[in-house]
């Protein structure tokens, strides 16, 4: 069997160069593709044509005419992304570079189930798309993240603890049929990482982030890409049992699950015990913000619990960046973390690690939803595919 070249040559391998910034100008194209001009005019013009590429401006030159520049056509199309939460949902529209051109945060309940909530979802969608005045057919692709494990290749929740109702649901097909356009749907976690490493660290090659709200979950991008394991189920770190609590059951039907015992939810529960109603991660996070000690004891010794786990992943993905987001994402859990982190995982994993808390507000896995769609929908084989059957 004979290997495909590395050197790009195709339309879509051309459109990705653009894109990413590889490349800017025809020459630069020709140069790192070795296409005749000719050829290589045919494929630029076949972009363009389509709308996904522009030319324009001009660049410095040393001398003679000065070369026009070559773009991506970010304007082409919009994407519409999506976090929903367990209580909440966060949701935007934004063009082809990630620039949000209308967002709206909400109230509602994923255990109220799928349909209630793609509901509301795609009517969010319609009125944020109205707003910025764009039109659902410039609409090339839809990312949702949800709070729950997904199998990524259908898109279909998968045995999720904290979504009642959504197993095994065809998000894509319900949100596809609303909007005539791909949808892509992934862990939070996963489409939080993905942002925040496209945003804040495009040069780190092995990147975690561990989400602790309700549940706890980790995101993983390794080489520029989301780990996902075969199946959806990678980075669930929330279901790993922590030895001495096996009295805590946790919500997926086990004992001792290290969400069952660190979560925002199970410090919740804690602290009503106390005496302290607490409804849940956003509420313990209010108390040690205001704090009130049971809720700072407890929560720094949940973050030392995660930091056991932790210590683990650091050992066997030897990332350069974990971030820790969430509810809890403040300095009491993340001092707990570090405590048991750097005293259990080996110096060589450690010493060129940064710990970073997640900012609240910052959209990561909206961001992140849209990135996914993007290079998804402007993956080389997807554009060479649709330029093949497109009149």
């Amino acid at each position: 069997m004979v290997e495909k070249s590395a050197v790009p040559t195709t339309a879509g391998e051309l459109l990705h160069l653009v894109r990413t910034g590889q490349a800017t100008t025809r020459k630069a194209l020709q140069n790192l593709s070795g296409l005749s001009r000719s050829t290589l005019t045919g494929r630029l013009d076949a972009l363009q044509a389509a709308g996904w590429l522009a030319e324009s401006g001009q660049e410095d030159s040393t001398g003679g005419r000065p070369a026009k520049q070559l773009r991506f056509n970010d304007q082409h199309a919009v994407v519409l992304a999506a976090s929903v939460d367990t209580m909440h949902a966060e949701l935007a529209v934004t063009d082809l570079s990630g620039r949000r051109l209308a967002r709206r945060g909400g109230s509602l309940r994923v255990a109220d189930g799928p349909v209630p909530v793609l509901d509301r979802i795609s009517h969010w969608f319609r009125a944020l798309l109205a707003h910025c005045g764009r039109s659902a057919a410039e609409v090339c692709g839809i990312g949702l993240s949800v709070p729950g494990p997904v199998e990524f290749t259908t898109g279909r929740p998968t045995q999720p603890p904290i979504m009642p109702g959504w197993d095994g649901f065809d998000i894509p097909a319900f949100l596809g049929a609303r909007f005539d356009a791909p949808v892509l749907v992934d862990n939070d976690a996963n489409l939080m990482a993905l942002g925040m490493q496209r945003l804040h660290h495009p040069d780190c090659s092995a990147f975690a982030l561990v989400k602790v709200s309700t549940g706890i979950g980790a995101g993983i991008v390794i080489g520029g890409e989301v780990y996902r394991g075969i199946d959806g189920g990678a980075g669930d770190i929330g279901h790993i049992r922590l030895p001495g609590h096996a009295d805590a059951r946790c919500m997926c039907g086990a004992m001792g699950c290290l969400a069952a015992v660190a979560s925002g939810g199970a410090l919740a529960t804690r602290l009503t015990e106390l005496g302290l109603p607490t409804a849940s991660g956003s509420g313990v996070r209010e108390r040690v913000i205001a704090g009130e000690a049971e809720a700072v004891r407890l929560t720094r010794t949940a973050g030392q619990q995660v930091g056991e786990v932790l210590a683990t992943v650091v050992c066997v993905l030897n990332p350069g960046v974990l971030v820790i987001a969430g509810d809890l994402a403040e300095p009491h859990f993340v001092t707990g973390v570090r405590e048991v982190l750097y005293q259990r995982a080996l110096p060589r994993a450690t010493q060129r690690l940064r710990i970073e808390i997640g900012k609240r507000g910052d959209w990561a896995a909206v961001s992140g939803a849209s990135s996914m769609v993007v290079e998804t929908v402007f993956a080389p084989a997807a554009v060479d595919r649709r330029l093949a059957t497109s009149p």
